[in-house]
């Protein structure tokens, strides 16, 4: 690759990264035709095309995916060796790109990302907060979190949280009205905050267990979204049943603002895990995040 070429490849990544010409101008601070154009001459020189245009979506071809699984990584650690010459001696600096499913951003960036920024104030960090399922090299992220069954298993896991469970709630108004299921059955006579999956547009059957039996119920009801805390808010609301993990609920349990039902049927996941791609190719930001992160969530969920 020509170094002439460099500023043309940087545009295609980031175009790649944000699957949009018009949002990789904006980041850039360039004219959405001076994106396009540089995203074209890119592809000329190299004589391939690497990006599927339409008028509403951008996708990358599968050589665009290549160069961005190859070039993405040793693109960005050369600007990293670069912005390092000029940082005093010893200071950290970098960019940290973090995909963060939106259950575990609470209980994992909030804690954390305090004493990160203030020991490290000259990394940059950005936490994509997204529930469908990442891949962390092709998209650019240094690391992601997610539930343990979210990730490949040719990753590096790190665990960040204990394991909990997943509980079926509702505020006591819902269930003096509408009564309190017995049997993962009864669900389907009730109404279900239900929850759609960014990542196939699917609503979620809620998993349930007891003993080595398990259970997926096509819970159905008026209210569909993709956000756990307002599906908690809305059954707080006596709107209806929500399925949740406990440490999001633990204070409302309490105090009495939402019941636990089904409680024998919860099932438990080991938690949260930071996953990347491998330990030689682990950057000193994500270096520091981890060491941040064990500090910080040592007790978590205990």
């Amino acid at each position: 690759m020509k170094t002439a070429l460099l500023p043309q490849l940087q545009t295609f990544l980031v175009v790649a990264r944000l699957r949009s010409f018009s949002a990789a101008a904006r980041e850039l601070g360039l004219s959405p035709s001076a994106v396009s154009q540089a995203v074209r001459q890119l592809e000329a020189h190299l004589r391939v095309v690497l990006l599927t245009r339409t008028t509403r979506s951008v996708s990358l071809t599968e050589v665009g995916r290549q160069l961005v699984e190859r070039a993405g990584p040793a693109l960005s650690q050369t600007f990293a060796a670069l912005t390092e010459v000029s940082a005093k001696p010893g200071e950290p600096v970098g960019r940290l790109r973090l995909s963060v499913s939106r259950a575990a951003a609470p209980f994992v960036i909030t804690p954390v990302m305090p004493t990160f920024h203030e020991r490290h104030p000259r990394v940059e960090v950005e936490v994509v907060v997204e529930d469908r399922f990442v891949d962390v090299v092709a998209e650019g992220y240094d690391a992601g979190v997610r539930l343990s069954e979210a990730i490949e298993r040719d990753m590096v896991q790190m665990r960040l949280t204990g394991a909990f469970r997943f509980l079926v709630v509702g505020g006591p108004a819902y269930l003096e009205r509408m009564g309190t299921p017995q049997r993962p059955e009864d669900l389907l006579r009730h109404e279900c905050i239900t929850f759609r999956m960014q990542s196939t547009g699917a609503l979620y059957a809620w998993e349930l267990e007891r003993g080595r039996r398990t259970w997926r119920v096509p819970v159905r009801g008026g209210i569909v979204t993709n956000d756990n805390a307002l599906s908690v808010h809305l059954a707080e609301q006596n709107q209806g049943l929500a399925y949740t993990l406990e440490p999001a609920v633990a204070e409302r349990l309490r105090t009495g603002q939402l019941k636990c039902v089904l409680e024998a049927y919860a099932p438990t996941v080991p938690g949260f895990f930071l996953y990347y791609p491998s330990r030689a190719q682990r950057s000193e930001p994500l270096r520091l995040f981890i060491e941040a992160a064990k500090e910080r969530l040592t007790r978590t969920f205990d």
